[in-house]
C-alpha cells in the first residue's frame, strides 16, 4: 500500500467513524442505577436533535457573559454556562482560552465538533488526525547540532496560526496549542454538542491526555447536573460551590481500586487504567507509566514550558498557507465534478484554518458601511463533514446592517470590539431582544428570527457561528432582498401602501447588506 492509499484509507476509516451510530441505550437495565448517571447515557441523534429544539421556545435574550473562570498555571479557561436556554437553543457550548507567552494547552480531545477562533496573539497548533503518517521529521543535521545520539523524532503535521484565523477540529480528535508569542494568546472556542458526531449526550465533555485539570472537569461536572435539575440562576450556582466542592473529591476515589491514591490527585485519561497494562502497551518500565500517572501540583489544563517548545513546524505562515493551497488545488483538479465530503484523499494534509480578518478576504463591502467575510464548505472543505461555518464582520460609525434571517441555521455571536444595537424578532413579531452587545459578550439568534444590528460611535466588529457548513441568510431590505424579489403589486397590497411607496422599499436601499447612518437620517429628514 503506497502512501496516497494509505491516506485515503485512513479517510475512510475517520469517515465511519464521523458517521458511526451507537446503539441506542438500554434504559430498562439502567432504571435503578442512580439518578445522577443518567447524564452520562448515549442518546440517538434524532432523540437529541427534539431536545434541543425542544428548547428554542424562547421569549427573551440576553447578551451573555462567561459565568466560570478556571486559573491553569499558565493561562485561564472561561466558559459561558452551556444550561443558557439560548445556547441549549442552538445546541452550542461555548469557552474561551487566555493563555499566557510560552503555554501550552494540553493535548484534548471533545465529544462534539469545534471551531476556534483566534481573537487575538499567535502561536503553533497539532491536530492529531488518526492513521495518518508522521511527515515531520527532525533532520539529521539539527540532530547532531542538538545532542548526539539523540533519536531523531518525527509527528504528524503541525500548523501555525494567527490572529484572525478560524480553526476546524473533528470530534474526538486529538489537538494542542502553544503560545510561541510575546503577546496573551485569546481564543473563542465553540462546541456544536447537538451535532450527530455526538453520541453521548448535550453536555459539553473534555477528555485529557495529560495534566491535571480537576477545576475544569469539576465544572462540566457541574453543569451536567444542572442540566438534569433544570437551569438555575447564576446565584444559585455560587452559593452551592464551595459545598459542590467537598463532596467532589471523596468521590473521585474508587473503593476497591488499586490506583485509588493515584485517581484522586490524576483525572487524565492516561491516571485510571492499570499501570502493567499501559507498560505492556507502550513496552516501556511500570517506573515510566508510574512517572505519568503522578501528576504533581494543580497545574490545570495549560501549563508553562520551561524553555521554549521545539518542535518541527513549517519556517513562514506564509509558506505553510501556500503549500495548503497548492494542495486543495491538486485536489479540486483531480475531482473537478465528484462528490466532496471533505475527507477523501487529502484527509492526512487537509487545511483546517482559514484567516477570515484580512479586509482582502471579504466578500461583501461597503467603504463607508463596513466589510463582512464568510466561512463555509465551499472555501473550507473540512466544514462540510463538521456542519459548521462562520463570518467575520465589521461595522464603521452608526453603520448597520438590513434586517435578515439566517434560513438554515442558529448564529451565534460573539463581539470581538466596540458594540452594537441588535434587535432580534420572533414568529410572533415579538421583539426578543433589543440592547447593545458589548466587548466580550455573546447572543444566539434562534434560526428564522429576524435580526439587524447598527454600530455605536466607536463602530464594531464580530465573529459569528453557524451550526450548518453551508448557512444562508436571507435579507429584508437591499439589492437582493426578499422585499425587491416581490412584485410591487404584491408589496403594496401587503402593506396597503401605493405602488409609489412599494417601489421606493424595493428600490431605494442598493446595497446588498449595509446601510449607514447618513442614509437613514436623510430619510429621517426627508
Amino acid at each position: 500500500m503506497n502512501r496516497w492509499q494509505g491516506e485515503q484509507h485512513a479517510a475512510a476509516q475517520l469517515s465511519q467513524n464521523i458517521s458511526h451510530q451507537i446503539p441506542q441505550h438500554d434504559h430498562n437495565k439502567d432504571k435503578d442505577k442512580d439518578k445522577n448517571n443518567k447524564s452520562f447515557a448515549p442518546v440517538t441523534s434524532s432523540e437529541q436533535q427534539f431536545q434541543f429544539q425542544n428548547e428554542c421556545q424562547i421569549n427573551r435574550l440576553n447578551s451573555i457573559e462567561p459565568t466560570s473562570r478556571i486559573q491553569s498555571e499558565a493561562g485561564t479557561t472561561e466558559w459561558w454556562n452551556p444550561n443558557s436556554q439560548q445556547l441549549r437553543c442552538a445546541g452550542v457550548s461555548v469557552f474561551k482560552y487566555n493563555v499566557e507567552p510560552n503555554g501550552l494547552v494540553l493535548p484534548s480531545f471533545t465529544n462534539a465538533p469545534q471551531l476556534v477562533y483566534i481573537v487575538q496573539g499567535r502561536g503553533i497548533q497539532g491536530t492529531v488526525m488518526p492513521g495518518c503518517a508522521e511527515t515531520f521529521q527532525e533532520s539529521q543535521q539539527g540532530q547532531r547540532q542538538q545532542r548526539p545520539g539523540r533519536f531523531q523524532d518525527q509527528h504528524q503535521k503541525i500548523r501555525r496560526f494567527r490572529k484572525g484565523d478560524m480553526i476546524a477540529l473533528p470530534a474526538g480528535v486529538v489537538h494542542w496549542f502553544y503560545n510561541d508569542g510575546n503577546e496573551r494568546l485569546v481564543t473563542v472556542n465553540l462546541l456544536h454538542t447537538a451535532n450527530s458526531d455526538n453520541q453521548l449526550d448535550n453536555n459539553p465533555r473534555r477528555f485529557n491526555l495529560a495534566g491535571n485539570p480537576e477545576e475544569e472537569q469539576r465544572r462540566l461536572r457541574r453543569f451536567a447536573q444542572q442540566q438534569m435539575q433544570g437551569s438555575r440562576s447564576e446565584s444559585e450556582e455560587m452559593e452551592d460551590e464551595d459545598e459542590e466542592e467537598q463532596d467532589n473529591r471523596p468521590s473521585r476515589r474508587q473503593s476497591g481500586s488499586r490506583h485509588e491514591q493515584q485517581s484522586s490527585s490524576c483525572n487524565n485519561l492516561l491516571c485510571a487504567f492499570d499501570q502493567e497494562f499501559l507498560a505492556q502497551a507502550f513496552n516501556v518500565d511500570t517506573s515510566l507509566i508510574r512517572r505519568l500517572q503522578e501528576v504533581r501540583g494543580q497545574k490545570g489544563s495549560i501549563i508553562r514550558v520551561r524553555d521554549r517548545l521545539d518542535v518541527v513546524s513549517p519556517p513562514t505562515m506564509e509558506e505553510e498557507e501556500r503549500e495548503e493551497s497548492r494542495q486543495e488545488q491538486r485536489y479540486r483538479e483531480r475531482r473537478p465534478y465528484g462528490r466532496d465530503n471533505g475527507l477523501e484523499e487529502t484527509f492526512c494534509a487537509m487545511r483546517l484554518k482559514e484567516n477570515i480578518a484580512d479586509p482582502e478576504r471579504a466578500d461583501i463591502v461597503n467603504p463607508q458601511a463596513g466589510r463582512l467575510c464568510t466561512l463555509n464548505r465551499y472555501n473550507l472543505p473540512i466544514l462540510n463533514a463538521l456542519g459548521l461555518s462562520a463570518e467575520r464582520g465589521v461595522l464603521y460609525n452608526r453603520a448597520g446592517t438590513v434586517p435578515q434571517w439566517c434560513i438554515n441555521a442558529h448564529k451565534i455571536l460573539y463581539m470581538l470590539e466596540g458594540r452594537a444595537r441588535i434587535q432580534v424578532v420572533n414568529e410572533n413579531g415579538d421583539t426578543v431582544f433589543d440592547d447593545n452587545v458589548e466587548q466580550g459578550q455573546l447572543l444566539t439568534v434562534p434560526q428564522n428570527f429576524a435580526f439587524m444590528k447598527r454600530a455605536g460611535s466607536e463602530g464594531a466588529e464580530w465573529v459569528s457561528f453557524f451550526t450548518n457548513s453551508e448557512a444562508a441568510n436571507t435579507p429584508l431590505a437591499g439589492q437582493v432582498s426578499a422585499i425587491r424579489a416581490m412584485p410591487e403589486e404584491v408589496v403594496a397590497a401587503s402593506y396597503q401602501i401605493s405602488r409609489e411607496d412599494a417601489r421606493k422599499l424595493k428600490f431605494n436601499n442598493e446595497d446588498t447588506f449595509f446601510f449607514t447612518s447618513s442614509r437613514s437620517e436623510r430619510r429621517d429628514e426627508a
